[in-house]
């Protein structure tokens, strides 16, 4: 395993919640569990650090990154104001092609559940990465870079708050109407309305969010670390 495949394994921990907000990162263990040597475990957490996945502490070596309510409200405002100029660079600039990735995203998000059916406190692999493709697909016609680079890693920090609060009652919300209508926004090329329909659908789910319990522990638990 080189160090690539060590980053997109802890990546893909840290996103799903197996290694918690504020848990200490041994590099010697890490390099046991994962049969790696210590140097490659040194430089998925340098790319990591990139992504604002983990900190480094002086002397004390690696931390995943905390969580907080305000870490959170800063994500979602700042998400909202760069998916609005994605979307609508998108608009403008997507062709056909885009179009068609655009549609084939949507039609797999609707085919799938959205919590896993044999464990209903935890949302569903295969919907989680469906949703991914969807918000991706949505803004890829965008042809600024920079603007694309800040979703992804805005969209990265949105989904490790997700999967922390995933335990959360089912709530009385129709997700997939809020995506049907956003899609056929998108798809009329009608700007103006697909940002008040992203910004309203992020902020809907940052308040839903915001209400969980487990975001409290998980805040609480870093600040005693």
């Amino acid at each position: 395993m080189n160090n690539r495949l060590v980053y997109e394994r802890m990546h893909a921990d840290i996103l799903s919640g197996r290694l918690l907000p504020g848990a200490k990162l041994n590099i010697a263990g890490l390099a046991l569990e994962l049969a790696v040597s210590a140097g490659a475990v040194r430089e998925a957490l340098a790319m990591l650090e990139a992504d604002a996945l983990v900190v480094s502490e002086p002397q004390r070596g690696y931390r995943v990154t905390a969580v907080s309510e305000e870490d959170l409200t800063q994500l979602v405002r700042a998400r909202v104001e760069i998916e609005k100029l994605c979307i609508a660079d998108a608009i403008k600039h997507g062709d056909l092609n885009w179009e068609s990735t655009l549609v084939a995203a949507f039609h797999q998000l609707t085919r799938l559940h959205e919590r896993d059916q044999n464990d209903r406190q935890h949302l569903s692999a295969e919907w989680t990465l469906a949703h991914a493709n969807f918000h991706h697909a949505m803004i890829a016609g965008c042809p600024n870079v920079w603007l694309r680079r800040m979703h992804t890693l805005l969209y990265q920090q949105s989904e490790r708050y997700r999967q922390l609060s995933a335990p959360l009652a089912v709530v009385a919300r129709d997700v997939q109407g809020e995506h049907k209508t956003l899609f056929d926004a998108v798809l009329r090329r009608d700007v103006s309305g697909a940002q008040k329909l992203i910004a309203r659908h992020l902020e809907k789910t940052a308040t839903l969010l915001l209400t969980s319990p487990l975001l409290g522990v998980a805040a609480a638990s870093t600040a005693d670390k």
